[in-house]
């Protein structure tokens, strides 16, 4: 197919255009550069736009004439988005209005959405599932979750058919070492531990060892960022089919690993020692946040090649 991977600069997309390149997709990156590297787009084309520019949209959906569009053009910062929540609303909701205008204008009905276990809030069971209550705790899971909304109604009335894929912690880089996470400012815990490995940081922060946890620290789900794009793949020929109807999936690996056992498993896997602060809880953290993937394994037959923390941590070093 010809794919538009829109924010397809970034850390996911970028490794979403290499994956779909090598399977074949004719592939488009658009991306105003705002957070991503124009030198990480290493496959298809490039066009540069903003998603709030709706006559640049439509000027290139009547170029390029796209047959799906795959959507990582949101910003996704928590911190920045409880302070400035326009900026997250204006962006990642009324930016995906103009986006999805342009698809339903050029009769463009496929859509795989990059959406996240932000929607979910504090977990009220783990491991979590699509049918888990949606009560987001900040503007960025909010707005994900208004834009899952928008999608449902653009379904019924335009027949606009989408897979929305709710993601926990996406890690690691391509194991070819063509693209790596380059965040600005770096916020992830694997890739700071990395800069901490590599002196290019004094220390690396806890924040909070009194959860309710095996060590005191925060359990995360962590998934590959190779296996969250065969997912999107899979998604994609999923919405190729006739009878195809618009669904939702949580993506992870179903396992959860503390903030101290990352912390150790880099200093074993490295040999490498660094100054490690025990700091204060933030404000909106849980204690665990772990995915259910059943229901992907189940109706998308998705698979992981990084399948433990070890795997995931060697594409980082």
């Amino acid at each position: 197919m010809k794919v538009f991977i829109v924010g397809g600069a970034g850390y996911i997309g970028s490794h979403m255009v290499k994956i779909a390149h090598k399977a074949g997709h004719n592939v488009i990156t658009v991306d105003n550069l705002s957070t991503g590297h124009r030198d990480a787009v290493l496959y298809g084309k490039f066009e540069y736009c903003n998603i709030l520019d709706s006559k640049k949209l439509n000027e290139l959906f009547s170029k390029h004439r796209p047959d799906a569009v795959m959507h990582f053009s949101a910003y996704s910062l928590v911190g920045e988005s409880v302070s400035d929540p326009y900026k997250y609303y204006n962006n990642n909701v009324s930016g995906t209005l103009c986006l999805l205008k342009s698809m339903i204008d050029h009769n463009c009905k496929k859509l795989i959405f990059s959406s996240s276990a932000a929607i979910f809030g504090n977990p009220i069971y783990t491991p979590i599932d699509e049918k888990h209550p949606r009560k987001p705790i900040n503007p960025y899971g909010k707005s994900k979750l208004m834009v899952e909304e928008i999608l449902k109604d653009f379904d019924a009335a335009y027949g606009l058919k989408y897979v929305s894929f709710r993601y926990f912690n996406a890690a690691g880089h391509d194991p070819d070492g063509e693209l790596s996470e380059r965040h600005d400012p770096e916020t992830h815990l694997l890739p700071l531990i990395i800069q901490a490995v590599n002196k290019r940081r004094k220390s690396i922060s806890i924040y909070g060892v009194n959860y309710d946890t095996k060590d005191g620290t925060c359990v995360r789900d962590y998934i590959h960022v190779n296996d969250l794009s065969n997912a999107h793949l899979l998604g994609l020929d999923y919405l190729d089919k006739e009878d195809s109807i618009s669904k939702e999936f949580n993506l992870g690996n179903c396992k959860g690993f503390s903030v101290k056992e990352v912390i150790n498993e880099v200093k074993k896997l490295t040999k490498k020692d660094f100054l490690v602060k025990e700091e204060g809880r933030r404000v909106g953290d849980p204690s665990v946040l772990i995915a259910s993937d059943q229901k992907a394994k189940e109706e998308l037959k998705i698979k992981s090649d990084f399948t433990d923390l070890k795997s995931i941590i060697k594409t980082l070093c």
